[in-house]
């Protein structure tokens, strides 16, 4: 890892970086469009090495699965997706519905309503990242969504892997699509003669998949398109070097892309954490990844104050957000950019990734200064109601016929000039 001062960080360490236009994306996107199932399975055999011949697993599928994986495996999927679901139930209880008389005659209200369908993406690859599927159907089914697809390629000897396929039995999908990439981003949003379309799409992919979800974006809702994984550590002389290196080759290990970075007001811990990088690094399995990533886009800033250290953090906006301070309280309360939060030495980011409850599936690419990270109020729509009665209309109905004039809309006024007329006179 780099160790630096706040100004020797490339220029571009702070900046949104767009993902190159990739023509394929919407070459195959076109195709599904037009083509349907026809063109799901063709690109399926093309990309995936798999022929496809039913697009939705049966059922019985997902209840065969469990004999492929061992009980522990089993009763950590369903611990992970009981605490996803309580703590999605807190937030979930955090909004109500509600009418209130702002001024007399005048009743504003709002109404919480669930997306009626939703496809979780799911990728394939090495790993089955079964936690992405809870993280995404679970929250939905809390949130009261009619629907929720799984949307995952079969790329595990030929089929989906069975951890997914117990994960999803678990969170009660109500259905699994042997799809993945470009063609099942694409299927998702406009559906095919057999795959019903949804609403909105949620779960990360990879540069194909993010840009297909940015293709689809608005015939479909999307959640947010997932750059890098990154973390970010602030630490001092109390934090523990062997832990803070462990949590930094653990974003690593992600992919070559990741950022792995530490921020600390100490020399002495940027120097120890360094040596510690390069001890652990050879006893992990995925060294070969880990590796590229610590020499590509791992950084250790040494900052002159905990105030610099702050600021530094927020302008980056990680994915991830480690605080190991001996007095964590004063930078929590002024650290306002970020997906997720982990206080202290014992929360470590692994646990969000995993078993607390919180999700995963976070903002990234300095996204974390518009947006959270996926939760029930994704799978939410507030609308807003008005009732308003006569004594109502008297009061707010001038001003809204003055902002009709003001603006040239005359119809607009009208709309208001003739309720006057004819209930108020």
């Amino acid at each position: 890892m780099k160790i630096v001062r706040p100004d020797e960080l490339p220029a571009s360490y702070f900046d949104y970086i767009e993902a190159p236009e990739l023509s394929v994306v919407k070459e195959i996107i076109a195709a599904v469009r037009e083509d349907g199932d026809a063109a799901v399975k063709q690109y399926t055999e093309q990309f995936d090495k798999v022929r496809v011949d039913e697009l939705i697993l049966e059922p019985s599928a997902l209840k065969e699965a469990y004999q492929a994986l061992d009980n522990d495996t089993v009763e950590a999927i369903q611990t992970v997706a009981e605490n996803i679901r309580c703590f999605a139930e807190v937030q979930r209880n955090a909004l109500s519905d509600f009418e209130v008389e702002l001024i007399p005659g005048v009743k504003t209200g709002q109404r919480t309503i669930p997306i009626e369908r939703v496809g979780v993406y799911v990728p394939g690859g090495s790993f089955p990242l079964v936690s992405t599927l809870l993280m995404g159907a679970v929250p939905a089914r809390v949130a009261g969504v009619k629907d929720v697809v799984v949307c995952s390629p079969p790329t595990h000897d030929g089929s989906i892997h069975p951890a997914i396929l117990v994960a999803a039995d678990v969170a009660g999908v109500d259905a699994v699509w042997q799809v993945g990439g470009v063609q099942g981003i694409a299927a998702l949003a406009y559906g095919t003669e057999t795959l019903q379309a949804v609403d909105k799409i949620v779960g990360p992919g990879n540069k194909y998949v993010a840009q297909a979800k940015k293709e689809v974006f608005g015939v479909v809702g999307i959640d947010l398109i997932a750059g890098p994984t990154e973390v970010c550590i602030i630490a001092d002389d109390s934090a523990d070097v062997e832990i803070l290196a462990a949590d930094l080759l653990a974003q690593a290990e992600h992919d070559i892309d990741a950022i792995p970075l530490l921020v600390t007001t100490s020399s002495t811990i940027a120097a120890a954490v360094r040596e510690e990088v390069a001890r652990q690094l050879p006893e992990l399995a995925t060294a070969a990844i880990a590796r590229q990533s610590i020499e590509q886009n791992g950084y250790i800033v040494v900052t002159d104050s905990l105030e610099d250290a702050v600021n530094l953090v927020n302008r980056k906006a990680p994915e991830h957000l480690e605080v190991i301070l001996q007095d964590p309280a004063p930078a929590v309360e002024r650290l306002i950019n970020y997906g997720s939060l982990f206080i202290g030495e014992l929360s470590a980011e692994v646990l969000g990734d995993y078993s607390s409850g919180i999700n995963h599936t976070l903002p990234t690419n300095t996204t974390a200064r518009y947006r959270g990270g996926l939760s029930v109020f994704d799978f939410l729509r507030i609308h807003t109601v008005l009732r308003v009665e006569s004594e109502g209309l008297a009061t707010i109905g001038p001003a809204a016929e003055k902002m009709a004039r003001a603006e040239g809309l005359d119809g607009h006024r009208r709309s208001i000039a003739i309720r006057r007329e004819k209930f108020l006179e």
